[in-house]
């Protein structure tokens, strides 16, 4: 377990729900992964992100699929790819990332209370 944090810490993350709306191979990458384009909704807008969600997910598996990101990082360069926001997931027993997801359709933008 990581060390004890305070909601004010937590607060600080700004995790929000967007649909999948673009999947694109991406193979300069060093480990499989896809790019995504992510719709936050018209506050945020679209964001890009690499994810090494190639095990279980398909591309077509993933278009409309709401995921969730943390949209306050900044930008990262992964190779020739700019990923603006970090997708969040779990390692399963094999160590391959299954997406965190909303349960019930929420609008995109809303952010992770």
């Amino acid at each position: 377990m990581a060390e004890e944090i305070t909601y004010a810490d937590f607060d600080r993350v700004d995790i929000r729900v967007g649909t999948i709306i673009e999947v694109s191979p991406f193979p300069e990458a060093r480990k499989p992964a896809f790019k995504l384009v992510i719709d936050f909704g018209p506050d945020i807008g679209t964001k890009k992100s690499s994810a090494q969600i190639t095990v279980h997910y398909t591309p077509e598996s993933l278009i409309g699929r709401q995921v969730l990101g943390v949209v306050n990082f900044p930008p990262r360069q992964i190779g020739p790819f700019r990923s603006d926001v970090l997708t969040l997931g779990f390692e399963d027993e094999n160590g391959a990332i299954v997406l965190a997801a909303v349960e019930q359709p929420v609008p995109n933008g809303r952010k992770m209370m």
